[in-house]
């Protein structure tokens, strides 16, 4: 484990300040409730563009992903970030089968690369900290009948 600074924990904070702005929290509010695609065309049909909830979606997964961004080049402590970040593994798990496939329509092989970086390294933290609790968020996601 690495000694987390004041400026780690500032930058945390700075963060999680940004996660209260009114829209982006309806934006969470609305993607871990309600986004479901299994396909990139599916995403499409159900969030177009220009509505409300492509806006989200994009909000959602652009913050997470600038988040990972700090964590993945070093510029804040990963453990921390992740102790208080489970929220990340959520997003990553509702839209991670799409990343391949936006990836090709954009042209760009690096969407959404630091939130997939920053995934794989808090599952496998997760994994050393509590077994049994990825599998439990992945749980968490699985539509009830």
């Amino acid at each position: 484990m690495t000694q987390s600074t004041y400026q780690d924990a500032e930058l945390l904070l700075k963060l999680y300040d940004m996660r209260r702005e009114e829209r982006l929290r309806t934006a969470r509010a609305w993607f871990i409730g309600n986004f479901s695609a299994g396909s990139v065309g599916e995403a499409m049909e159900k969030y177009p563009h220009g509505s409300d909830h492509n806006a989200y979606y994009r909000m959602v997964s652009t913050y997470w992903d600038m988040a990972a961004s700090f964590v993945v080049r070093g510029v804040l402590n990963e453990e921390l970030f992740f102790e208080n970040s489970m929220e990340m593994l959520l997003v990553w798990e509702k839209m991670k089968d799409l990343v391949a496939d936006l990836r090709r329509l954009r042209k760009n092989p690096t969407l959404y690369r630091n939130l997939e970086k920053a995934a794989a390294k808090h599952i496998e933290w997760l994994n050393k900290q509590a077994p049994e609790a990825y599998e439990g968020l992945r749980a968490m996601l699985v539509p009830r009948k």
